[in-house]
């Protein structure tokens, strides 16, 4: 997320991170790029992550990851909103949970 924010900065876009206030605690999340929004539970940083978006991309990551990207697409397919949403397969990180037909 780091290199992301750092390169979003750069190119002139607004960088938000919305962290709970419980990983904002210690070395956990490390250095905060841009502009820091701390919140008491995860809900409150899913909303406030949906309510700032234009677009929601997920990189590999862990289950929190995919808890938020799926999450995320299940409003999208009760047209809750029409942002665009990306999943990156960066080498293939996903494959396992993939479903092909």
């Amino acid at each position: 997320m780091g290199s992301v924010s750092v390169a979003a900065l750069l190119g002139g876009s607004q960088v938000l991170g919305v962290v709970p206030k419980a990983l904002a605690k210690g070395d956990i999340i490390g250095k905060t790029i841009g502009e820091e929004l701390q919140v008491s539970i995860i809900f409150y940083q899913m909303n406030t992550m949906f309510n700032h978006a234009d677009a929601f991309i997920a990189l590999p990551g862990g289950l929190g990851t995919l808890e938020e990207i799926f999450h995320i697409s299940s409003w999208a397919q009760l047209h809750i909103h029409h942002k665009p949403i990306d999943l990156l397969n960066v080498n293939g990180f996903i494959n396992s949970i993939l479903i092909s037909t």
